[in-house]
């Protein structure tokens, strides 16, 4: 079983930045896709970005592109989403879940594992 606590979050005004943290514990952490997702009028979850079990493919939402980056470090066990240029519409609580398979998904059902979030809200 992977654990995941995010962290990071918080107060920012529009077009500031953070880097929201994902702390994965479990052996066979480095063997999970991640992602990043936050809830969204009409949804339950929306898909932010995803990213590879090896780092080499990432993948964002059209609303984020360009702005946030993934990444992660797999001898730390971490996960990491950097967020530029943020926008009020950006204000939600932020969640880090592993799938077991390899390779980037971007449909929440498709994730095994998922932290409790972390906030962010951006001012206008």
């Amino acid at each position: 079983q992977v654990q995941l606590v995010e962290s990071g979050g918080g107060l920012v005004q529009g077009g500031g930045s953070l880097r929201l943290s994902c702390a994965a514990s479990g052996r066979t952490f480095s063997s999970y896709a991640m992602g990043w997702f936050r809830p969204a009028p009409g949804k339950e979850r929306e898909f932010v970005a995803a990213i590879s079990w090896s780092g080499g493919r990432r993948y964002y939402a059209d609303s984020v592109k360009g702005r946030f980056t993934i990444s992660r470090d797999n001898a730390k066990n971490m996960v990491y989403l950097q967020m530029n240029s943020l926008k009020p519409e950006d204000t939600a609580v932020y969640y880090c879940a592993a799938t077991m398979g390899k390779e980037i998904e971007l449909a929440p059902i498709r994730y095994d594992y998922w932290g409790q979030g972390t906030p962010v809200t951006v001012t206008s």
